[in-house]
């Protein structure tokens, strides 16, 4: 189960090379924005029976970049009671690092470009993963300081929102990873993507990957847990007062945050750049280009998975997404990994624990997740109880639960049927 630990095609390109790569990569992000938000615009119309943009180019595939020259034509309005530093600051904090993320995402094999043997990917580090945690999370602070500098009550609720959700997300995200760690025994990305040879680690760690799964909307702020800029309860959430380019900046990091916890998520449990079944029995299938076509594919498989969940579902009460969060997800995740770690530990003594082990103790906790999630004491009573008619309580709004504050002032009295 060991990974493959080797960095040492790293760290030797020619600087045009590596400029050539990070400008690849600037242009992959930017072209995957453009496509993501016409699809999901198409795909969300599909779903509830609408047409969608149909209008610029066939079939409307203009419509995104209309919309950015649209955004960039637009007059940028800077309200008067800003913290003007820190309002002009926050885009760029929040834009820059979902970019910077992407720099240890392997694409594929090494390849040859220009007569030169370079892996596809722009770096690798003994611990990338954790890289690319750190630099998401300096990304919230954009969300925090957009809607703390605003000097509006919306944007200022929506920034700590953001903090909630982050801190309570990131947690179940970091453990999920632990067990990835554990099986493939590095934390570099290309040798997780080497440690998946043969079989991917979806089906060895189902709990880590479904909870990674959850984490990761969470994390993106998309629907059903799009709460910082829940426009029924904060108008535009963190980004209320924002406009034109800035405005734009902030959807650009949203998107590319998208494209890079999809791109991790087929890093670390779909096998990276490696060919699915039945396409892997083929020899060159892992070799050349290819494997850059499987990489974009399983990406996109992700992103149809955002659209697909704000299509379904609704918006989590915030309520329920902290709870959600620390009293589901992460015990499970912290089950798991000492789970992971007893049967790694007994395999490394000789004893009979292989990845079949694994894979059906990590299904048989998947299972017992989803029934303990689901059970709720005294949710069904006796007989007698059901039997017993109901007695209807005055209601009391912020007694226990969701509280609903009452309205301020006397409450005024109720007219009875035949008053003028």
């Amino acid at each position: 189960m060991s990974g493959y630990t080797d960095l040492a095609a790293f760290g030797r390109d020619p600087w045009w090379l590596i400029l050539v790569k990070a400008v690849a990569v600037f242009a992959f992000l930017v072209l995957t924005v453009l496509v993501a938000i016409y699809a999901e615009r198409r795909v969300l119309a599909r779903m509830q029976m609408r047409i969608g943009p149909n209008r610029l180019g066939p079939q409307g595939i203009l419509q995104s970049l209309a919309d950015g020259v649209k955004l960039a034509l637009k007059e940028g309005i800077v309200p008067s009671g800003v913290d003007r530093p820190v309002y002009l600051l926050a885009p760029v904090i929040a834009t820059v690092p979902a970019f910077m993320a992407f720099a240890v995402i392997p694409f594929g094999p090494v390849v040859s470009v220009f007569g030169q043997q370079t892996p596809l990917q722009l770096t690798d580090l003994p611990v990338a993963v954790l890289y690319i945690l750190a630099v998401t999370s300096i990304g919230v602070y954009g969300i925090v300081l957009a809607g703390w500098s605003s000097g509006s009550t919306y944007p200022l609720l929506g920034g700590l929102r953001s903090t909630a959700q982050v801190i309570s997300y990131e947690i179940a995200m970091g453990l999920s990873f632990a067990a990835v760690f554990l099986l493939s025994g590095t934390m570099s990305t290309s040798g997780i993507v080497s440690g998946q040879i043969g079989t991917w680690y979806v089906f060895l760690l189902l709990p880590s990957f479904l909870i990674y799964v959850t984490a990761m909307v969470g994390e993106t702020n998309r629907a059903p847990f799009d709460l910082p800029e829940a426009e029924g309860e904060l108008v535009g959430g963190f980004h209320t007062e924002y406009s034109s380019l800035r405005f734009a900046m902030f959807m650009l990091a949203e998107y590319v945050n998208m494209t890079t916890v999809s791109a991790l998520a087929t890093t670390l449990f779909l096998g990276g750049w490696h060919a699915p079944w039945p396409l892997n029995m083929w020899d060159g299938a892992d070799s050349g280009w290819w494997p850059v076509l499987w990489f974009v594919a399983k990406v996109w498989t992700f992103l149809f998975l955002f659209v697909w969940l704000r299509a379904t579902l609704p918006r989590l009460r915030y309520d329920q997404f902290m709870n959600l969060g620390w009293k589901i997800l992460i015990p499970a995740a912290l089950v798991w990994v000492v789970v992971v770690a007893v049967i790694r530990a007994l395999g490394n003594e000789g004893y009979a624990a292989g990845p079949g082990t694994l894979a059906a103790v990590g299904v048989g906790c998947v299972l017992v997740f989803l029934v303990v999630a689901r059970w709720r004491p005294g949710q069904r009573g006796d007989e007698a109880d059901r039997a017993a008619p109901e007695v209807h309580e005055p209601f009391d709004p912020t007694a226990g639960g969701f509280p609903v504050p009452p309205m301020p002032g006397p409450v005024p009295a109720q007219r009875t049927p035949g008053e003028g």
